[in-house]
């Protein structure tokens, strides 16, 4: 599985925000917009000040997705 920022685009499209007005007003730096751009992992701090700015629920940021040829053994290896 790995982290989705697809609900964060779509709440900032719903709120007529742009990625830019979401870095000025949560205080983040130009480095984690472009992070999460690429899909890449930010702190759990970083997520907060997302959902405190945007006042909504973390299901509102990211979401967790299925890799597809991902396959799980679990046995006595």
């Amino acid at each position: 599985m790995h982290i989705s920022y697809k609900p964060l685009w779509h709440t900032l499209i719903e709120r007529n925000m742009r990625k830019e007005d979401l870095r000025l007003a949560a205080g983040l730096t130009t480095n984690m917009i472009a992070n999460m751009g690429k899909g890449k992992h930010i702190s759990m701090e970083t997520l907060t000040k997302i959902c405190e700015t945007l006042d909504c629920d973390i299901s509102d940021v990211i979401q967790l997705e299925r890799e597809e040829n991902c396959t799980v053994s679990i046995g006595n290896n």
